[in-house]
């Protein structure tokens, strides 16, 4: 189910909103190495709790698409390249997307409540929560239609809560918001009615002549 076998032009067809996501990622990761310019949208975008207080509300969004290097980018950009295409496919772009951008931004807005003024943060993790909490939701539903999923996805879950807390430099506070807050909009995105509703084949009505 997760495993990758597209061709690079299939993946960014099949995949448009994960595709956009990744690029867009390692597109500002590249602009941040460059002298000058780099510095200027790291102080810009950086997930100050002490500038945040201050106002500057657009830093509750801009740390989802910085990172501190290559290896949390990779790391990141990895898990969404195995895991996001399922969820855009099953869920649709547009909900996929909520997932994901909802996630992240409560995954901030988590992080300003539960640690104090000095604290700073980057990275798109809460986001990528989000869709392993989506999924858990997905699996609830699901549990004796799809057991192959339940069988991959809590392990996963069980394994990143606890590297949460085990990790060092871990944003634990966004790691927990993002899963919770994407298994309560999965629960309402995959509930069977609502399913139902959104699954229906729309019916082309052609105007009589």
């Amino acid at each position: 189910m997760f495993i990758r076998t597209e061709s690079f032009s299939q993946y960014i067809r099949l995949y448009p909103v994960v595709s956009t996501l990744i690029a867009l990622n390692v597109g500002i990761h590249l602009l941040t190495m460059l002298p000058f310019i780099g510095d200027t949208i790291r102080n810009f975008g950086v997930g100050s709790n002490y500038m945040i207080e201050q106002g500057e509300y657009w830093r509750l969004v801009t740390p989802m698409f910085l990172h501190l290097g290559i290896m949390h980018l990779l790391f990141n950009m990895f898990s969404l390249f195995i895991f996001g295409p399922e969820l855009e496919k099953v869920a649709g772009k547009a909900r996929f997307l909520t997932v994901y951008f909802l996630a992240g931004v409560f995954g901030d807005i988590a992080t300003f409540f539960v640690y104090d003024s000095s604290y700073s943060h980057v990275g798109a993790s809460g986001a990528v929560f989000g869709i392993f909490g989506a999924f858990g939701a997905l699996v609830y539903y699901t549990k004796k239609m799809l057991p192959q999923l339940r069988q991959i996805i809590l392990p996963i879950i069980g394994l990143s809560v606890v590297m949460t807390f085990v990790g060092p430099n871990t944003n634990a506070a966004a790691h927990i918001a993002g899963l919770v807050v994407g298994f309560l909009i999965g629960l309402s995105i995959f509930h069977p009615k609502r399913i139902i509703s959104w699954r229906k084949p729309k019916i082309k009505v052609v105007p009589k002549r």
